[in-house]
């Protein structure tokens, strides 16, 4: 038996003053935590050094981690160079730590306590923020590029006003995702960012399937309200917007448990994004539209008058 289906009449709209009030809490909070707080970004965006190490006999990239983290580098980046045996470190200095060389020398006093076989590779070098800078920029110009795209479509596809709750709500899923790590302070890396923008788009899905009900309603009901019509909408698309949530979160749990901590960042992006996106498809984007006054007559051909037609009988 189904928890829901297209017979539910549970007034959404209802709530919509708790939770538009409920949502600009969030979003003025997230903006603080950003401003205040910021992010913690990880050596994607802040550089560190590099040290690339060898090994005599294949080496696991999660052996590697595990024998830097017993050496107290939390926070290392591991990555195979192409084989089993050649692996490349990159990692913050700790405070007691002046330079690369001294680093490297840490490093390889972590694994060979671990290992015997291993040795370095060639001299630890020191990369800077600069590459990183740019990325961040790279990544803010993706994110306004795709919500400019999106609201073309959705303009297009639907109507302006669709359009401005769709750019809305997205503004409202990834200002409240990148608040979400701004408060737990986790890393910010490259997959964080690229999951982000994952976020948008699965966001957008999710509304555009509940603004092709509401248009379908408003085209099938001769005398549409646009509270009962927003309403409807919600009921009738809400069994399909909680199964795919659930069945995305399930395929993201399984990538965050046993997929290895090099892809944590994204599975976990996904999960927060999931839930705020599926919450802002009920509780935001519709109460919007129901604040911009959309109709039926929105949603309607435009035709041109006809003066031979006029002069019919």
């Amino acid at each position: 038996m189904e928890l829901f289906n297209s017979n539910s009449n549970i007034d959404f709209l209802g709530m919509r003053k708790v939770s538009l009030v409920i949502s600009l809490v969030l979003v003025v909070a997230s903006i603080a935590l950003v401003a205040t707080r910021g992010l913690n970004y990880a050596l994607d965006f802040t550089g560190g050094v590099l040290v690339e190490a060898q090994y005599a006999q294949p080496v696991a990239v999660d052996q590697v981690r595990a024998a830097l983290e017993q050496g107290g580098f939390d926070h290392a980046q591991v990555q195979s160079l192409g084989g089993t045996r050649d692996v490349s470190i990159r990692l913050q200095p700790r405070e007691d730590q002046k330079d690369a060389a001294e680093v490297g020398r840490a490093v390889m006093a972590a694994l060979q306590k671990q290992r015997a076989d291993a040795s370095l590779k060639r001299p630890p070098d020191l990369v800077g923020s600069s590459v990183g800078a740019e990325l961040k920029a790279d990544g803010i110009v993706a994110a306004v590029f795709v919500m400019i795209g999106i609201m073309i479509y959705i303009g297009i596809r639907f109507e302006k006003r669709f359009a401005i709750a769709a750019i809305a709500s997205e503004f409202h899923d990834a200002i409240l995702t990148v608040g979400f790590f701004a408060a737990t302070q986790l890393e910010f890396d490259l997959t964080v960012l690229a999951s982000l923008l994952a976020v948008i788009g699965y966001s957008i899905n999710d509304k555009v399937v509940v603004f092709d009900r509401v248009r379908e309603l408003f085209r099938l009901t001769r005398k549409a309200e646009t509270y009962d019509i927003l309403n409807k909408s919600i009921n009738q698309t809400l069994s399909r917007t909680i199964m795919t949530s659930l069945t995305t979160a399930l395929a993201m749990f399984a990538l965050y448990f046993f997929g290895g901590p090099s892809v944590h960042g994204f599975a976990l992006t996904m999960l927060v994004g999931i839930v705020i996106g599926t919450l802002s498809s009920i509780f935001f984007a519709n109460p919007i539209l129901l604040w911009l006054h959309v109709s039926k007559a929105d949603l309607m051909p435009v035709t041109k008058e006809n003066p031979e037609l006029a002069r019919r009988p």
